[in-house]
């Protein structure tokens, strides 16, 4: 992926009303990468005029490798860079390995400076792990959403699409950084502008930071049962403090007798294994996500046993949560 010739950076980036300098990490997401620069290239071309320049840079100044395994050119390293500037962290898989020491000096002292810094995709992760996102809010991508909780418990966490609070910025992975960024655009040229880019992107309706990251529970199961939408909305809500059947069904006026049958009829499970494939789901999360021992991620999803945490993931994939661990786990790590 190659970018603008030299001299043209040099121009644009003295021209340019927003300067933003993403910082791509190891095995970033690419699609959220794409989401965040395009509006700014769009916002030129229909504007006529510089608006934004941008750099990529790495850490070591090396080309970087998305998730997807494409190449992506950047054109520095950790170096200095005008205060004005917004920062954008692209994160992706393995965060936590992709963090260094060095990124996260980088960003600690790019924030004493005053920059703007933001988060896509996994990025949040890396600002968490800096010390950036202390009495903010903030959100990342849902998958993550858990274990960032558990690694940074003082954070403001949501589900929001995007969450801009001060100086720190944060969204979601997909196509999540695009309402950011049009939402940016809105705040700094207008909403004429970012519905013109939006127009261009064939993007009909722009995300607010009011906006949730997931599809409504009746649009995942592919059921539209309003009481076994709210069962189930208990359920992920009382994942590390597990709800019995009875009380489950009380809250929605029913007999543990009906909600069995309900979910019998629309998920063809009962409720009791429907609870347990959301608590090993999670469980499985945390295992590949997070640096939580076995017996705290067994205790973060209601098992009080560790043996029989082991035997239910077992039962549910076909392997134990210490060989889960062990399979994700790098080269380094098994040294």
């Amino acid at each position: 992926m190659s970018q603008a010739n030299p001299s043209q950076r040099t121009r644009t980036a003295a021209d340019a009303k927003h300067q933003v300098v993403f910082l791509l990490l190891d095995r970033f997401t690419l699609m959220a990468f794409a989401a965040a620069v395009e509006p700014m290239r769009l916002a030129n071309r229909v504007a006529g005029k510089t608006l934004y320049s941008w750099k990529l840079i790495s850490e070591n100044g090396r080309t970087v490798a998305c998730s997807n395994g494409t190449e992506v050119t950047v054109t520095g390293g950790l170096e200095e860079i005008p205060n004005e500037a917004m920062i954008v962290v692209c994160g992706g898989v393995d965060v936590q390995r992709a963090t260094t020491p060095a990124i996260l000096n980088w960003l600690r002292k790019r924030a004493r400076h005053g920059n703007m810094i933001a988060g896509v995709c996994t990025g949040a992760w890396t600002l968490a792990k800096a010390g950036l996102l202390d009495g903010h809010r903030a959100t990342i991508h849902w998958e993550n959403h858990d274990a960032l909780i558990e690694d940074f418990p003082d954070i403001d966490l949501t589900k929001s699409v995007f969450v801009i609070h001060g100086k720190r910025l944060t969204s979601a992975g997909g196509t999540a950084p695009l309402d950011l960024m049009l939402t940016l655009i809105t705040n700094s040229e207008g909403a004429d502008l970012a519905h013109a880019v939006a127009d261009q992107l064939i993007y009909s309706s722009i995300r607010t930071n009011r906006d949730t990251q997931r599809l409504s529970i009746p649009a995942r199961i592919g059921v539209r049962h309003p009481k076994l939408a709210r069962v189930i909305e208990f359920m992920e809500n009382h994942i590390e403090d597990p709800i019995s059947p009875s009380d489950l069904a009380q809250e929605v006026d029913m007999s543990t007798r009906q909600l069995e049958r309900l979910f019998r009829r629309y998920l063809n499970r009962s409720p009791k294994r429907y609870y347990m494939e959301l608590r090993l789901e999670r469980a499985r999360n945390l295992l590949m996500q997070t640096e939580m021992s076995v017996i705290s991620v067994a205790l973060a999803t209601g098992f009080t046993s560790p043996s029989h945490f082991s035997k239910c993931y077992r039962a549910y994939y076909d392997t134990t949560p210490y060989r889960e661990r062990g399979a994700h786990a790098s080269p380094e790590d098994e040294d």
